[in-house]
């Protein structure tokens, strides 16, 4: 940087001696010119005090003073060499305002403020002896520049302490205003805000981490941010960090995220995925290992998992979609059937949570995203001692490369579920829309974290968890490599997720609901003709329900009964035994617009997968199908277009040729 300054003050200087040489020989106005030449050669002295300081000054404010200041002494020097005209004629013609000499004198004398006032802004804050700064004539238009100017100073000045206050207004300034976090960025305020994260006391680095997190609220400025380093600075932190910065840096990946998504690998190759799925296991599998399955040597989650990845195939033409070209091959458990299975799963929810004496975790070798080896010792005088034994009774396993664990055990509750809420926020939004990170955490312990938060988190955390298993779910639902290796109705995780989310739609009153519906509605290709479990309960949200609650209910149904779904004529067939054909007609005839569309598409695809049906005929579902047809705005989406009359076609066809049967 020095360099660049000294470069950038080198021309107002020459232009500062040249105003006083000229000042010199000026013939006309002799006295304004030497009122110039004073302010000049004192200007002219505090650029060199400058240049001599380029070391510390800090760049942004310094281009914009020295670009205005390089101006104003153009404007003079242009003045002072007209009065130099010598003859008569030449000073009759050479015509200068006396306003002229006024506003060049002003000018001036706000260059020898702006500058001033660098010197000052530039100093460490030991030699400004708690002198008030003041502002600068040149932010007089905007005064709020000048205060950032002057943070941002301090950021790159300033000892730790002074660092951490200067951050705190950042923060303040970042949270009142966009404009403001926009001025942060230009201004040059990210890289010393990372310093501070990095090398900080806590309370500098959450300041920092906070101050970030606001910073990002558009993809332009998360894009700047992500330039200037971040991952590799939060990742650190999260590998080793003090556990309430790593709860506010969760908290800032989660932002940067949410605002700008193509950041989201990024972060992933700087190991912030696994990082934060070991935060989110910490405490958790451990005290809730009823979802553990053991046999007769007890096994780690990810083992069962590896153990089950072939669906038991009896009874294919009742598998899903996803499961009916699935061929056979051996694994470790042996050829058990789905209900020997569940059988395990049972003896050891029996067991409460508690595993035998001496039992070991087996973690996998294999996955470059499933290696989250995090100890869990079972009391805090043992942590240290668990750790090492683990790593010398099983070499050949890889841990959470340099996680550190060590003390996360001594953390206060409140600070230990901020950080598991921030986790689940965090992997919330770097999920979304994106199949690696998704494979990533399904693939380690995470899914079935989120499954046991669900149940037994905090409010936050439940939330974020939910949101996550949505999104999760959502990208599963496009790609059915991640239905089939992630969500086969044997593996020990998915089964989890599922019994929590049916739990959440069968309670029907949380704020849960939502995402929660889309998550079963997502992984609708994934259910045997054998789980009856989940279609009553969401037709159940049919009736009586918040808008958005039954047009949610009739979104998922519909990704059973959609042809698209190998098993939609049997889910077609639960539904209207759950009694969802009068729901729908309800919906349909007085439901709010957008809960009318998923409805009749929703009776639509019933009508067409089971025309038969005496149900339909009873309700006379062809008649509302009728009304439907009538109805301009309903005709008007594309979808029940193609569909409805192919569905009136089809329930006049059967019905027409039942009738007797069913009347």
């Amino acid at each position: 940087m020095t360099d660049i300054v000294k470069q950038i003050l080198t021309r107002p200087i020459q232009l500062a001696d040249l105003v006083t040489k000229a000042a010199d020989e000026a013939q006309s106005f002799k006295q304004d010119c030497q009122e110039l030449k004073a302010k000049t050669e004192k200007l002219s002295g505090l650029l060199r005090q400058a240049a001599r300081a380029s070391n510390d000054l800090y760049e942004r404010p310094t281009r914009r003073i020295i670009d205005d200041t390089e101006q104003v002494l153009d404007k003079a020097l242009a003045l002072v060499i007209k009065c130099r005209a010598s003859g008569i004629m030449k000073r009759v013609f050479t015509i200068i305002p006396a306003a002229a000499f006024r506003k060049t004198s002003m000018q001036l004398e706000n260059s020898i403020g702006d500058v001033s006032w660098l010197l000052r802004v530039s100093a460490s804050v030991d030699d400004r002896d708690d002198e008030y700064l003041g502002l600068p004539p040149i932010a007089a238009n905007e005064p709020i520049l000048c205060l950032i100017w002057e943070q941002i100073a301090i950021l790159y000045t300033g000892s730790l302490d002074e660092r951490s206050d200067a951050s705190a207004s950042l923060v303040s300034l970042a949270r009142d205003n966009d404009r403001y976090g926009k001025l942060i960025i230009q201004e040059g305020g990210v890289p010393p805000l990372l310093k501070l994260a990095k090398e900080g006391k806590p309370e500098g680095q959450v300041n920092a981490a906070r101050a970030i997190g606001l910073l990002g609220r558009d993809p332009e400025s998360v894009e700047q941010i992500v330039n200037a380093g971040v991952c590799s600075v939060f990742a650190k932190i999260l590998k080793d960090g003090n556990m309430k910065v790593q709860s506010v840096v969760a908290w800032a990946v989660s932002e940067l995220a949410a605002h700008h998504p193509k950041c989201q690998d990024h972060f992933s190759q700087n190991n912030i995925i696994r990082f934060l799925n070991s935060h989110l296991a910490f405490e958790t599998v451990q005290e809730h290992s009823k979802y553990a399955i053991v046999s007769k040597q007890t096994m780690s989650i990810h083992s069962v998992v590896m153990a089950s990845n072939t669906p038991d195939q009896t009874n294919q033409k009742d598998h899903g979609d996803d499961y009916k070209q699935i061929t056979t091959t051996t694994h470790p458990m042996g050829n058990q059937t789905p209900n020997q299975l569940q059988n395990v799963v049972a003896n050891t929810m029996a067991m409460k949570g508690q595993t035998p004496d001496g039992s070991k975790s087996t973690q996998p070798q294999n996955s470059s995203t499933n290696n989250h080896h995090v100890n869990h010792p079972k009391s805090s005088q043992q942590s240290a001692k668990s750790h090492q034994n683990h790593h010398q009774h099983h070499p050949q396993h890889v841990s959470l490369a340099g996680t550190s664990i060590k003390g996360r055990e001594f953390e206060d509750p409140v600070t230990k579920a901020e950080m598991k809420a921030m986790a689940a926020r965090a992997l919330w939004q770097l999920c979304k829309g994106n199949l690696a990170i998704c494979h990533s955490i399904t693939e380690s312990r995470a899914l079935l974290c989120f499954a046991i938060l669900l149940e037994k988190g905090a409010d936050d955390v439940q939330s974020y968890s939910a949101m996550a298993l949505m999104e999760i779910t959502a990208v599963a639902e496009q790609n059915a490599e991640l239905r089939r290796s992630s969500f086969k109705p044997t593996s020990p995780a998915a089964k989890a997720v599922v019994e929590q989310l049916l739990k959440v739609i069968e309670k029907g009153d949380s704020d849960l609901l939502v995402p929660c519906i889309k998550a079963i509605g997502n992984l609708a290709r994934t259910f045997r003709a054998t789980e009856t479990r989940i279609i009553g309960p969401l037709v159940k949200l049919l009736d009586e329900r918040e808008a958005d609650i039954s047009m949610e209910a009739a979104i998922a149904l519909n990704k059973f009964a959609t042809p698209e779904n190998y098993l939609h004529v049997t889910h077609s067939k639960a539904i209207i035994s759950a009694g969802g054909a009068k729901h729908l007609i309800q919906l349909v005839y007085f439901g709010e617009q957008m809960v009318q569309y998923p409805s009749l598409i929703l009776l639509c695809y019933l009508a067409f997968n089971v025309p038969d049906s005496e149900t339909l005929a009873q309700e006379e579902v062809l008649i509302v199908l009728e009304w439907a047809s009538k109805q301009a705005h309903l005709s008007e989406d594309h979808n029940i277009v193609s569909l409805l009359p192919e569905a009136k076609s089809r329930l006049e066809l059967y019905q027409s040729r039942g009738s007797r049967g069913f009347h």
